[in-house]
């Protein structure tokens, strides 16, 4: 008996992969200050994740994987994000690498996990490469941007449009599955926020990409896609935006609930000096500080619990045999927007009651609030441009935007 079918006749529980993701935070901020001064995961932080067999929670069984939800796979990413947004950013969208992925056709399913490999991809969604029709798949070339954990990566899902020669647009935009020995990574990657994610550009010059690789803009907003078709269990029906970007707005969260731990923590016997504030008064008996701590815990818990009901909403639609509405699909895109942005409201609110110790590169609180800027960003979790497009939406008007 092979080592897939073994680990599915002994699935973890959702609760046991929650604890071993939780039994990695110490060692993982411990090492937030190396990662970040690394520019990429380390090494050991990579092999741990592997061995806490994380990378096979939402992953069909047919494949090894424990086929668990969206919900498990945020509590998953809100913990490790906790210790290290860099570490959360990279690993989340492993994580849920289950999901996306099946949406792919059955014969890249089996070329990423036939004979039980637990493979890092990292995402470019954007279609800012050309992707041209031959015999049997597509020439790719083109330059992406923000390409998070390539440096660990053995695969590549890279967004661009299909353009025929002699045909005008509009063209259909895909997402192609490329190996890593087929793209050139380009290190420019030294930024203020998720530095140690590696986000860094990626250039693919004329790669053929065989059909099978090749997965429709249009199949993943309705959980239409072909390779969903060839699972039983309706998670895989669940639209791809609605997790990809949920998984991307839970790191600004889980940065917050770290930031607010470690304020609590280091706030706690921390006193005055400066004559201005009477020097050598506790901290912690500050109404200000009291009140920071306050609305940092409010502002977390809230987002977290957004995050999470938006997503147990969606699954048990599904598993009651009903569909994703396209009004359910941007109420989701408009929370995945909004989280970042209570996690930022934390963050700020923590890191302004940091004095000058908060100047210091290793201080926690200003590296998740330095994270959660990062976070909020990104092009899928922008408010103005999300929330412009919920409002359109209600009014009756066109939605633009990905929804």
């Amino acid at each position: 008996m092979n080592t897939a079918a073994v680990r599915r006749l002994a699935i973890p529980s959702p609760d046991e992969l929650v604890e071993r993701a939780r039994a990695m935070v110490p060692a993982i901020r411990a090492l937030a200050e190396e990662t970040e001064r690394n520019r990429t995961l380390l090494p050991q932080i990579v092999e741990q994740i592997r061995a806490s067999e994380l990378l096979r929670t939402c992953r069909p069984r047919m494949f090894g994987g424990f086929e668990y939800d969206g919900e498990v796979a945020l509590k998953i990413a809100l913990t490790i994000s906790a210790a290290c947004a860099s570490t959360g950013w990279t690993v989340n969208g492993a994580v849920s690498n289950g999901y996306s992925l099946a949406h792919w056709p059955i014969e890249a399913q089996r070329e990423l996990w036939e004979g039980d490999a637990d493979p890092f991809t990292f995402a470019c969604f954007a279609p800012t490469g050309t992707a041209i029709p031959v015999e049997g798949g597509y020439r790719l070339s083109g330059t992406w941007s923000f390409a998070s954990g390539c440096d660990i990566a053995q695969w590549g899902k890279l967004g661009a449009m299909i353009t025929p020669p002699g045909k005008e647009p509009p063209f259909d935009g895909a997402f192609f599955l490329v190996p890593i020995e087929d793209l050139e990574i380009v290190d420019n990657w030294f930024v203020c926020g998720l530095a140690g994610t590696g986000s860094k550009d990626i250039v693919v010059k004329d790669a053929f990409v065989p059909a099978h690789r090749v997965l429709l803009f249009s199949e993943t907003r309705a959980g239409t896609s072909p390779g969903a078709r060839h699972h039983d269990n309706p998670i895989y029906r669940l639209p791809l935006l609605m997790v990809g970007a949920s998984m991307l707005a839970s790191t600004a969260i889980g940065a917050a609930k770290g930031a607010l731990e470690a304020f609590v923590d280091t706030t706690t016997g921390r006193k005055t000096r400066g004559a201005l504030a009477g020097g050598n008064l506790r901290m912690a008996e500050f109404a200000t500080v009291q009140l920071r701590v306050a609305e940092a815990s409010a502002s977390v818990e809230a987002a977290e619990l957004i995050l999470l009901t938006d997503m147990r909403t969606a699954i048990e639609k599904l598993r009651a045999g009903q569909d994703i509405t396209v009004a359910d699909r941007i109420r989701s895109r408009r929370n995945q927007a909004y989280v970042p942005k209570l996690a930022l409201q934390a963050a700020e609110a923590l890191n302004a009651a940091t004095g000058g110790w908060g100047l210091h590169l290793s201080n926690p609180v200003q590296r998740a609030w330095r994270d959660a800027n990062a976070v909020a960003r990104h092009v899928s979790l922008n408010w103005d441009a999300v929330g412009t497009m919920y409002g359109q939406h209600v009014f009756g008007l066109e939605p633009k935007g990905q929804y």
